[in-house]
């Protein structure tokens, strides 16, 4: 006699594909952001306009550093500092 499953069998998701649009999405899970944080540093400058970006991760990102994160670093400062005049 076989065992039959309570639960169907269902694939696994599909890996992530880490883009632009993942990056800066605010749905996307803080897990996935700290992985494009720690290994694609094209992406961090998306992650960082990420409105879901907590504080660690944003500190994370300035620290390491890559392509524009210096610079959208100082676009959202910028935009912090005209919405509180």
């Amino acid at each position: 006699m076989s065992e039959q499953c309570a639960e169907p069998l269902t694939p696994p998701a599909p890996p992530v594909r880490l883009t632009p649009t993942v990056a800066s999405d605010p749905d996307t899970p803080l897990e996935i952001l700290w992985h494009i944080a720690r290994h694609a540093p094209r992406l961090r400058k998306w992650v960082i306009v990420n409105r879901s970006a907590d504080a660690n991760l944003l500190e994370y990102i300035s620290q390491q550093g890559g392509p524009g994160v210096r610079e959208t670093l100082q676009m959202l400062f910028d935009s912090v500092e005209r919405s509180r005049a």
